[in-house]
């Protein structure tokens, strides 16, 4: 074989070998670039820490099979002209591929992290304006300043048709005392505003009031301070709607209704706290019902934000000819007729040591 032709086929080889690695190297360029996972793909989710360079990005989401290959998340950014990727949290469907990944970190399009908070039964607007503050951006004297907020509760009251004038009653603590229904609620994340918080709550006690709609045949702002009473005197379903009951006939007969729990809340003192000085029980205050003229008289609003169950007996209350009720230690509720059958009551629970010592 002359050399003329050995020439030629050495030239054909090294064109092969090229041409064949120009393809190997497009390939492998195009594969590095496609999703991790082409179906049934993950959630993965990933922190980028401020100040973490790009090389070291690609790698860790090599290493955590966001992308297929760092090497051509490298040059890919190289070939893009990307810079600069926003730091944050991320969750990445590793169905997408390289461009779509990148283009979330180029837009900032950070985890907004949702926040889950549980209002409890029975607990009142103190008790929510911590877990508020515990849980998001807000403090404790936001929630305060927004209820102090005369403009936004007139905004409430056009919005939702069971909020009332009443909750604006000199004396009255806080507006939204009682209206806000106790459930687990989940947030957008922690910057979610003290208003948002409230409308989507008062939203979710919309939907619950108006399926009751048909049955509140008096005062609404009533049955939400009777139901609050309630929450807190009893436990069961039974024994709230006979309490109720009792309630209903104090106050036709014009009595006070002498209720503990009314008190406590006029002090701001949390049931279990301490126990209230003769002086506070003596004292005139719109809520305490153990004070001075408040003779068939409601406190002035809600005591708490009592659950569906404490509603519904409220709305449904035992009619019954006692008057007087008492509940022990164990949460055990004793109904009577009478102030001497309810003195001796109470006179046996403590020979008992049933008797409830805060």
């Amino acid at each position: 074989m002359d050399k003329k032709k050995i020439i030629i086929i050495s030239v054909t080889v090294l064109l092969i070998l090229m041409i064949g690695t120009i393809i190997g190297i497009f390939a492998w360029y195009q594969i590095g670039k496609s999703p991790v996972q082409k179906e049934n793909g993950q959630k993965i989710r990933v922190e980028i820490q401020e100040g973490t360079g790009m090389i070291a990005i690609a790698n860790l989401l090599e290493e955590k099979q966001v992308v297929r290959n760092a090497n051509v998340m490298k040059i890919y950014m190289k070939l893009n002209a990307i810079t600069k990727l926003q730091a944050g949290k991320y969750e990445f469907d590793n169905t997408e591929d390289l461009s779509q990944i990148l283009a979330h970190m180029q837009n900032g399009e950070v985890l907004k992290e949702e926040v889950k908070i549980t209002f409890v039964e029975g607990k009142n607007m103190r008790t929510i304006a911590k877990l508020i503050a515990e849980n998001t951006v807000n403090t404790e004297e936001d929630v305060f300043s927004l209820l102090k907020d005369e403009e936004y509760i007139d905004e409430l009251i056009d919005k939702y048709w069971f909020l009332t004038k009443d909750i604006k009653q000199e004396g009255i603590y806080y507006p939204l005392e009682g209206y806000l229904l106790p459930d687990t609620y989940i947030f957008e994340n922690k910057e979610v505003s003290v208003k948002t918080i409230f409308n989507i709550i008062l939203n979710y006690t919309d939907a619950f009031l108006s399926k009751q709609k048909e049955d509140i045949n008096y005062n609404l702002h009533e049955l939400m301070t009777l139901a609050s009473i309630a929450e807190l005197e009893g436990v069961s379903e039974q024994d709230r709607k006979e309490i109720v009951g009792v309630l209903v006939n104090r106050l036709q007969k014009g009595m006070s209704l002498g209720s503990d729990v009314t008190a406590y809340y006029a002090f701001k003192v949390d049931m279990g706290e301490r126990d209230l000085y003769a002086s506070e029980l003596k004292t005139e205050n719109p809520y305490n019902t153990r004070g001075p003229n408040m003779e068939g008289k409601l406190p002035i609003g809600p005591i708490c934000n009592p659950s569906k169950d404490a509603i519904l007996a409220t709305l449904n209350y035992t009619k019954t000819d006692n008057l007087y009720f008492v509940a022990d230690k164990n949460k055990k509720v004793y109904f009577t007729k009478t102030y001497e059958q309810h003195t001796k009551l109470i006179k046996q629970l403590k020979e008992d040591g049933l008797w409830y010592e805060y």
